[in-house]
């Protein structure tokens, strides 16, 4: 299955006279590449997807499927496979009638049908369960079923709109691996809507941080985690301790404590942002900011040890990897914590 271009230009969507859910989003998604769109509820994600697809009428824009104009076509016509965040299954059929039912609709002959179908539930390793009824599957049985269904028909786009929301947390953990793999194995175009930010980091090629329907920041997971543009997208990828500073002669000052910024920042209110697991209990040293301060809770949370510390009227959270025989810090204990001066995030304060 080739991979196909998709482009999205100046797509919009407005209810009456409301702001736009989507404000003329562009973005140019190359052959067989895998796009996350993350970002909160409201923010368009859903909507952008449901434009794509055909589900929704955009109110401005063209879509583009390998430089075909498809915004006016019904979704049957676009070429497109969606699993949505429901499966969406026909409860009356089976699996393999379940699976059949686009190429049913597409007029394909019996004995094709099946050969397709066979295959298709081979790839998400269904083919055992082809007679059972969704009632009798899991809820990743139930996933893979919807996704053999959008596969089947070989779209040249294939659309997941939040497809692992209704999973517990280790299935959710499994199924990334199986549909990135069967992804890459296809070369399928890809669109993954997604609010959750540790699905879009594991599973994309780029993600599509959006806000208010407009895309905040694009880029890889890589690029997005480690240099957000913005501090929305820094507190909304990744966990960070956010504290409001003030930039004053080439350095910041955050309560009652001075730290070295990691570049040149104007003066004036700031939002300074470490993410959690950036923090040692250490000294410093050159190229380090070091704190002392007093432990207020430690929480043991299995693998991960999150203890907060009060510094200089600052509440900072430090997050290290549990370790046998090492006991962890108690309430009230005096410590010194220290973290890459290059790892403090500093953004012009934003307003409400």
């Amino acid at each position: 299955m080739a991979g196909t271009a998709l482009v999205l230009e100046g797509l919009t969507k407005r209810y009456g006279t409301l702001a736009p859910a989507v404000d003329a989003l562009s973005l140019t998604v190359q052959p067989g590449e895998f796009i996350g769109l993350l970002g909160p509820s409201g923010c368009g994600k859903t909507t952008t997807l449901r434009m794509i697809g055909g589900l929704i009428e955009a109110s401005g824009g063209r879509v583009l499927v390998d430089g075909r104009d498809v915004t006016a076509l019904p979704p049957h016509r676009r070429d497109m496979g969606i699993v949505f965040q429901n499966y969406a299954l026909f409860p009356h059929m089976d699996v393999a009638g379940n699976v059949a039912f686009g190429l049913e609709m597409r007029g394909m002959k019996r004995g094709e049908i099946a050969a397709k179908v066979e295959a298709a539930l081979d790839l998400v390793r269904l083919g055992h369960l082809a007679k059972r009824r969704p009632k009798e599957l899991s809820g990743g049985q139930q996933q893979r079923v919807a996704l053999a269904r959008a596969l089947v028909i070989e779209p040249s786009v294939l659309l997941l709109d939040e497809p692992l929301s209704n999973l517990d947390a280790k299935l959710r953990e499994e199924m990334r691996a199986e549909i990135q793999d069967i992804q890459r194995r296809l070369g399928i175009t890809t669109i993954f809507v997604t609010h959750d930010q540790a699905e879009a980091l594991a599973m994309c090629d780029r993600i599509a941080v959006m806000a208010q329907g407009r895309i905040a920041q694009l880029g890889t997971p890589h690029d997005i985690y480690e240099h957000p543009a913005s501090e929305f997208v820094a507190d909304f990828v990744g966990r960070s301790n956010r504290i409001a500073g003030h930039a004053a002669d080439g350095r910041l000052n955050i309560g009652d404590l001075t730290i070295d910024a990691p570049a040149p920042v104007a003066p004036g209110p700031v939002t300074v942002m470490i993410r959690p697991h950036r923090i040692a209990f250490t000294a410093g040293g050159a190229g380090w900011n070091e704190v002392r301060g007093s432990v207020r809770r430690v929480t043991y949370v299995g693998d991960v040890l999150a203890c907060e510390v009060t510094a200089g009227g600052a509440v900072f959270l430090v997050e290290q990897p549990t370790q046998p025989g090492v006991p962890p810090p108690e309430a009230g204990a005096e410590v010194c914590i220290a973290w890459r001066v290059a790892d403090t995030l500093v953004f012009p304060r934003e307003t409400a």
